[in-house]
């Protein structure tokens, strides 16, 4: 079986919801207007590497989404966040911080690793550059937010980044965060992934793989106030046994109904 940093990650934040997406076939359907906006604009980064008109790829991009019924957050919509989108892209060309070699060959790369009984891992880089001259792996990112950036090395913290070291060998690791606000504004973050944060995550893949193929998928309630991810997670009407709810944020793909077995697994 393939495993990925996003399966792990719902796996240690709720055995229940990997259950429900990657088992019984439940998919929270693309609404999210930042989401969507993100891969429209990763495809805007790519063509400007590729020397070609990144502002022309973000419209081609996010235009497929101009008509659809898309969740938005108060301040945004379409038109501004394609109109902060091309702001931040001139912006990015103004810095000109960042270098990518062989675009065709080091942005959007995957990789495989093997991990044994059957098993493999794979991650997608965003690009592998440099960043004022320093080679390292990079990783975009759009947000509503700056991200913070104190106390000093908080982003060696950020799992997400520690995958993309342990798979690729890469020490030196950046993120390159596109702030979407009225002033434009972009991070450009480093910092140093560790040998044992590496085995670390490594011991912590193995650990939830073993634990997927035992079956144990018990529930992990959020409810706990005043944080409560449970009601804002996708997958809660099929915790609670409320159809019409689940309905409304998911899809289920053909064929994951014939999987009744699994119920047997956890007695």
């Amino acid at each position: 079986m393939t495993y990925s940093y996003t399966q792990i990650s719902q796996y240690l934040t709720c055995p229940r919801k990997y259950r429900h997406r990657y088992l019984d076939g439940w998919q929270e359907k693309d609404t999210r207007g930042a989401m969507l906006f993100g891969r429209a604009f990763e495809q805007a980064l790519v063509a400007y590497f590729r020397r070609e008109d990144p502002a022309a790829a973000l419209f081609r991009e996010w235009s497929v989404y101009q008509k659809q019924p898309l969740q938005y957050s108060e301040r945004n919509s379409w038109e501004g966040m394609l109109q902060q989108g091309i702001q931040q892209l001139d912006r990015f060309c103004q810095d000109d911080r960042v270098r990518i070699r062989q675009p065709r060959r080091n942005l959007q790369i995957k990789f495989v690793r093997p991990l044994g009984a059957g098993n493999d891992f794979v991650a997608y880089v965003d690009a592998i550059g440099q960043l004022d001259g320093r080679g390292c792996l990079l990783e975009w990112k759009t947000t509503s937010s700056r991200y913070p950036e104190e106390p000093d090395g908080l982003l060696a913290l950020d799992p997400q980044l520690v995958c993309y070291s342990w798979i690729t060998g890469i020490s030196d690791v950046a993120q390159i965060v596109f702030v979407r606000k009225r002033l434009v504004e972009i991070q450009y973050l480093h910092t140093t992934i560790t040998d044992e944060q590496r085995r670390e995550f490594s011991q912590l893949v193995h650990g939830s793989i073993q634990q997927i193929e035992s079956a144990n998928f018990l529930p992990h309630s959020g409810i706990r106030f005043p944080q409560n991810p449970c009601s804002s997670c996708p997958y809660v009407g099929l915790c609670l046994g409320k159809p019409e709810i689940a309905a409304a944020a998911l899809v289920r793909r053909p064929g994951a109904e014939h999987l009744g077995w699994l119920d047997e697994l956890n007695y």
